[in-house]
């Protein structure tokens, strides 16, 4: 691990804390908006991760499997370890 590795890390953690640190004066000082910031941020976060999640289950592009009755390709009956067309081993 290279020193830029542990100086971000560092600057990383040193952000947590000072935003820890704010939000912890925020709550003694009884200002709801420490609590509705970071809630509006963690809510869009997980909204967006669904959304994200769900565009991929309904756009990924799967190819319908092979029917046990159909007959197997020449390519599927090829030996393992034997050269194909494209000269890829199987």
């Amino acid at each position: 691990m290279n020193d830029s590795s542990r100086t971000q890390g560092l600057i990383i953690c040193a952000g947590a804390a000072i935003l820890g640190l704010v939000f912890a004066l925020g709550l003694l000082a009884g200002a709801w908006w420490a609590v509705a910031i970071p809630v509006a941020i963690l809510l869009a976060f997980v909204l967006g991760l669904t959304f994200w999640v769900g565009f991929t289950i309904a756009t990924v592009q799967v190819d319908p499997e092979p029917s046990p009755d159909a007959a197997p390709s020449s390519e599927a009956a090829a030996k393992p370890g034997t050269e194909t067309p494209s000269g890829d081993a199987s």
